[in-house]
C-alpha cells in the first residue's frame, strides 16, 4: 500500500478506534504511535496519576532509535541518571571492590540511558497526552470480542466498544487473564523476589550503588543523585513464587521483614524504612513466555506478553521496541495481518533478550557460599566486561520505516 492509498483510506472511512488497558511506558509509547498512523486511541489506567518517581531503569539498544525518533531523547538525555560506581560488600560489611556500572552490566557509556522511572514515563505521556484520550482510576471490568469489535465494561459502569485492545498491562495483566487464561501457566519463575523503595539517604552516597551479599540474599542502596533520598533494594532466592504476596502489602513486608531478619550491615535500618514506606514495590522476578501475544481484535505488548525481568536490564527497551512494531505493524492493515506481522517481525528480538537472563543474576545474586566467593574473587579482577561477539542482543533489530498518515 503507498503512501497515497494510506491517506486515501484514512480520510474516507472512519478512525479505528483501540483502547490501551496501562499507562506505564508501552501503554503510552504505543498510544504515540498508534495516534501517527491515523488510529483513535484510549489508554485507560487503574491508578489516579502516573507513576512518578520509580526505581531506576534502562533504555539501550534498538529502543534509544526509538525515542528519538518520539523527539524525547533530547529530554532524556538531561535525565541521565550517569552511576559512577558499585560497591560490593561482603556479609560483614567490608569492601570486596569498586567498578564501574558499566562492566557489570555490560551497557554502552555514553549512550545507554540510565534514567528514574518517572522521568520516562512523564516524558512519554507529555508526548501523548494532546492527542489521545486517558481514563485515570478506572480498569476493564468486562471484555467480549464479537466481528463488529470488542465491547468493553469499565469499572466505573461505562460501556464502549472498540475495533481493538491492546493490554499493555505488566507482569500480572489482566487483559491477558481475559483473553488466555490464569498467569502461572506463562509464568516462568526465576528463583528471586525483591522489594524497591525509598528512603532517607544518611549514607553520603551520591550517583553510586552499594550492594551487600549474602548467599541467596542481596541488599542495595542506590543514590541516582545528589538528594536527601536513596532507593533501597532486597533481594532474596526463593524456591517457589509467593502468589499470595503479589496483591497484598502486608504479606510483602511480612516476608522480607522473615527473611532478613537476622541480616547485618545497613539492612535492620532498610526493614524499619520498609515498614513505614508509602511506595514498597514487590515482585517476584519472572519472565512472561507465550505461544502468541493475541486473540481476535486484542493483543498485548510490553510485560503482559513477553517480560524478561530486570536481570536482562531490558524490560523498559523491549516495551518500547515492542510498542513501536506493533503500531507499525497495524498501519495500513486489519488487525489479524497487523497481528501477525508484529509478531513476525519481533518475536526473535524478544526471544533473544529474554534469554540474557543468566548473565545477571550470577554477578548480582550469587546463592551459594562457594559462587558468591567466585564472584567476588572475579569481581576484584574485573577491568572491562568480555567482549560481546557479534551483535549485542539490545540492538539485535533494526528498526523498519513505517508509513505515518499525518
Amino acid at each position: 500500500m503507498t503512501r497515497t492509498d494510506l491517506l486515501w483510506n484514512t480520510r474516507t472511512t472512519p478512525r479505528r478506534k483501540v483502547l490501551i488497558s496501562g499507562a506505564g511506558i508501552a501503554g503510552p509509547a504505543l498510544a504515540f504511535w498508534l495516534n501517527r498512523y491515523g488510529f483513535e486511541v484510549t489508554v485507560v489506567e487503574k491508578a489516579s496519576t502516573l507513576r512518578s518517581g520509580g526505581y531506576p531503569i534502562d533504555v539501550r539498544g534498538t529502543a534509544l532509535e526509538v525515542v528519538r525518533r518520539m523527539g524525547v531523547l533530547p529530554q532524556l538525555q538531561d535525565a541521565h541518571v550517569d552511576s559512577h560506581r558499585i560497591t560490593f560488600l561482603d556479609g560483614d560489611g567490608s569492601k570486596v571492590t569498586s567498578v564501574n556500572p558499566h562492566t557489570v552490566v555490560g551497557s554502552d557509556a555514553g549512550r545507554d540511558l540510565e534514567l528514574r522511572r518517572g522521568a520516562l514515563t512523564d516524558a512519554l505521556y507529555t508526548a501523548v497526552r494532546d492527542d489521545v484520550e486517558f481514563l485515570f482510576n478506572d480498569s476493564i471490568d468486562t471484555l467480549d470480542q464479537s466481528v463488529q469489535g470488542v465491547d468493553i465494561t469499565f469499572r466505573g459502569g461505562s460501556r464502549r466498544t472498540f475495533d481493538m485492545v491492546i493490554g499493555a498491562d505488566g507482569l500480572h495483566s489482566r487483559t491477558r487473564e481475559f483473553l488466555f487464561g490464569p498467569e502461572e501457566q506463562f509464568h516462568r519463575y526465576l528463583g528471586y523476589c525483591f522489594a524497591v523503595f525509598t528512603m532517607r539517604n544518611t549514607f553520603g552516597l551520591s550517583h553510586e550503588i552499594t550492594m551487600w551479599n549474602t548467599p541467596g540474599r542481596a541488599a542495595a542502596l542506590y543514590a541516582v543523585g545528589d538528594d536527601d533520598e536513596v532507593h533501597a533494594f532486597l533481594n532474596f532466592a526463593h524456591p517457589e513464587p509467593p502468589f499470595h504476596a503479589f496483591r497484598n502489602p502486608e504479606a510483602q513486608r511480612d516476608l522480607v521483614a522473615s527473611v532478613f531478619a537476622d541480616a547485618g550491615w545497613e539492612v535492620p535500618g532498610m526493614l524499619a524504612a520498609m515498614g513505614d514506606a508509602d511506595d514498597l514495590f514487590f515482585d517476584g522476578v519472572s519472565q512472561i513466555h507465550m505461544p502468541r501475544w493475541s486473540s481476535g481484535r486484542v493483543a498485548l505488548v510490553g510485560d503482559a506478553a513477553y517480560a524478561p525481568s530486570f536481570l536482562t536490564g531490558q524490560g523498559t527497551s523491549l516495551a518500547l521496541v515492542g510498542a513501536y512494531m506493533l503500531a507499525g505493524s497495524l498501519a495500513g492493515r486489519d488487525h489479524a495481518a497487523g497481528f501477525a506481522a508484529y509478531e513476525h517481525t519481533t518475536r526473535e528480538f524478544v526471544t533473544v533478550n529474554q534469554g540474557l537472563v543468566g548473565e545477571g543474576d550470577a554477578t548480582l545474586f550469587p546463592t551459594t557460599a562457594r559462587t558468591l566467593e567466585q564472584r567476588n574473587d572475579m569481581l576484584r579482577n574485573l577491568s572491562t566486561m568480555p567482549a560481546r561477539e557479534g551483535r549485542p542482543a539490545h540492538s539485535a533489530l533494526t528498526l523498519p520505516e513505517f508509513t505515518p498518515t499525518t
